[in-house]
């Protein structure tokens, strides 16, 4: 029996994540019609968390400016004026249907940080709780190159992986993706169950680069973080005044991007692999590649024969085989000094070289995850 990916998707009243474009904010309409459409949403059950662009396009609305300015100060000054206005337009629309709305403001160095993160994470279960609509968006005003998301697409797929929401809907302003021939568009894509090098050509760019960033390409890589965490990702035209309605009603709009298997990674993992930057590299043998591949074990310092970089106990590092091809990350169990020292060695040896043994594993399999090859 074939799978009915929408039907899977809303069947479970969770939380679901929203993420509205920049070129869907131009006017009051247009957010009077969104949050009609996640009161709706919210009276089925499902618990909302919005991603919402536009800042800098109000501050430049406010300004009177027309083209998107290039230096990173500009557009921090134009974000601190959008800011504010944007958020009022929400509050002002929520209140019509009895509920508030409440301001998150990230920044990828706030969530890569363990603590941050569950203090994030707990924060937005307490707004939910309380019925309050949690309205996130990048902290472009302090954000520099090095620490920002890159677009709202990616910031949407990371709020939706750490909230373990099972969907993450993107509005924007196309149908959907579609197949691209000879520069003409063709059918568009109901279902896509594998994001593999033919579907990531067709990515063309959707949003207009004078007002906002992204584009196809983004939606594409958030549809790959969602779906390897296995959760939904939606590509749907916020030009419908109830696509949104259509979604939660199981219709076939837009495109939908599926998971090969309908479970959800753990919490853990997910800050793991995609909120974590890596300090270090360690190679591994053939036999640890195949333990830690195929049958799911810790990795044992008499595995490793090589280790590169400064990294402390606790750090993140990558973990990779003899030709250098990551294989795995995880949190070192020791640094990269202790590491370099124990390299080789069997569990009930370590002591010896370092005096004690606070760990028999140099990475634990709770603190691992496989990268996809």
């Amino acid at each position: 029996m074939k799978r009915d990916y929408r039907k899977e998707a809303v069947s479970i009243h969770g939380k679901v994540v929203i993420k509205v474009g920049t070129r869907l904010l131009t006017d009051a309409t247009r957010i009077e019609s969104l949050i009609r459409q996640v009161h709706n949403i919210r009276e089925k059950g499902y618990q909302v968390i919005l991603v919402t662009s536009g800042a800098v396009g109000l501050g430049m609305k406010a300004m009177n400016l027309l083209k998107r300015p290039k230096d990173l100060s500009l557009k921090q000054a134009l974000a601190s004026i959008g800011q504010g206005k944007l958020m009022s337009l929400y509050e002002n629309e929520s209140q019509k249907y009895g509920f508030h709305v409440a301001q998150l403001l990230l920044s990828m160095s706030g969530l890569r940080d363990r603590e941050q993160h569950l203090n994030v994470l707990n924060c937005i279960n307490s707004l939910l709780q309380m019925n309050v609509l949690p309205i996130i968006n990048e902290n472009d005003s302090v954000s520099v190159e090095e620490l920002t998301f890159g677009d709202n697409d990616t910031l949407a797929a990371l709020v939706g992986m750490m909230m373990r929401c099972k969907s993450t809907i993107i509005l924007t302003s196309v149908d959907g993706l579609y197949d691209v021939k000879d520069g003409k568009f063709g059918k568009r894509f109901s279902v896509v169950e594998k994001i593999g090098p033919e579907i990531k050509k067709l990515a063309m760019g959707t949003d207009d680069s004078q007002t906002s960033v992204g584009g196809m390409i983004s939606k594409i890589k958030a549809a790959e973080m969602a779906v390897s965490v296995g959760g939904y990702l939606w590509i749907v035209n916020g030009k419908d005044m109830s696509v949104l309605e259509k979604v939660f009603k199981a219709e076939d709009v837009g495109t939908i991007f599926a998971p090969s298997e309908n479970k959800l990674m753990a919490s853990r993992k997910r800050w793991i692999s995609f909120f974590t930057k890596t300090q270090g590299q360690i190679h591994i043998d053939s036999g640890a590649v195949k333990a830690i591949r195929t049958s799911g074990k810790s990795l044992l310092a008499s595995g490793i024969h090589a280790v590169y970089g400064s990294f402390k106990k606790g750090s993140m590092v990558e973990i990779a085989d003899k030709n250098g091809d990551v294989i795995a990350k995880g949190l070192a169990n020791y640094s990269a000094d202790d590491m370099k020292k124990i390299m080789g060695l069997k569990s009930e040896e370590i002591e010896k070289v370092l005096g004690c043994m606070e760990y028999g594993e140099a990475i634990h399999r709770d603190n691992m995850v496989i990268v996809t090859s």
